[in-house]
């Protein structure tokens, strides 16, 4: 991969990670960061704004989930609404680049950001678009709800303080026939060249934004799934090609997706 190429992959991934950082409450997550993207909701839905990577890479997102979704609930692969009756989940959904796309595809979907900010600008354009989500300024935690099919988050784990904490919590929302779907940055060299060294200099990262340390590797956040009673039964990497941009692949090492399951 070109050093443009992974530069702009973690560009996209750090906006996502950074905002869905306030998916958690003040005891794994520092409230000033919350309080920090919250001052980019305004701008969230703007393609060419402060976002504009996260919108070019949130179509490969949503085919990996698509793909998963076809596969764990077969016989709707042709259908615009796969989530019909289904409900979904998406911790950390800054103003719901994601969430409203699984609500297109018919789920009850409900989205939680700690941001106050990101919620009302999440409500505020799905009101413009029809759309009828839950929106949520609640941290995952403290959200009694539970029986999830799906549920998904994205970039978060790397900013939390307990990260298996955190993956209790999610497992907890999730339905015994449910799907988990989470996507993070791998502890690797290359990804702190990218994201750190290159990301936060000329890469138009903020300086100090990472913490290469706190980053988990697929392993890592295998065995975290694992404890709390799930396996995982697919992963993918995402990668940057200069003639095709974003695309899923087999590297996984700046940045994966993996997809979990309730054992046995």
């Amino acid at each position: 991969m070109s050093q443009k190429g992974e530069t702009a992959l973690l560009l996209a991934a750090d906006t996502d990670m950074a905002s869905n950082a306030s998916a958690t409450n003040g005891a794994t997550i520092d409230p000033k960061e919350a309080a920090h993207f919250g001052t980019m909701a305004a701008d969230w839905w703007n393609p060419q704004g402060s976002s504009a990577m996260l919108h070019k890479l949130n179509p490969v997102r949503l085919a990996y989930i698509r793909a998963a979704i076809d596969l764990h609930w077969p016989g709707k692969a042709q259908s615009f609404r796969p989530l019909a009756d289904k409900r979904a989940l998406d911790v950390g959904c800054g103003a719901g680049l994601l969430t409203e796309p699984l609500a297109r595809m018919g789920a009850a979907a409900t989205g939680l950001d700690a941001a106050a900010e990101n919620i009302a600008a999440a409500r505020a354009h799905a009101a413009t678009q029809g759309l009828s989500i839950d929106y949520r300024a609640t941290p995952v935690e403290q959200m009694a709800d539970r029986d999830f099919d799906l549920v998904t988050s994205m970039e978060v784990i790397e900013h939390v303080a307990d990260p298996a904490a955190f993956v209790a919590a999610l497992a907890d929302k999730l339905a015994p026939d449910g799907l988990m779907i989470l996507s993070t940055p791998n502890r690797t060299p290359l990804s702190r060249l990218a994201m750190i060294t290159i990301g936060e200099s000329v890469g138009g990262i903020p300086k100090g934004t990472h913490d290469w340390g706190k980053f988990i590797t697929p392993d890592e956040l295998t065995a975290l799934l694992h404890a709390v009673g799930l396996e995982v039964i697919d992963s993918s990497g995402l990668s940057f090609d200069p003639a095709k941009g974003f695309t899923l692949s087999a590297n996984t090492a700046i940045n994966y997706l993996l997809t979990a399951r309730h054992r046995g």
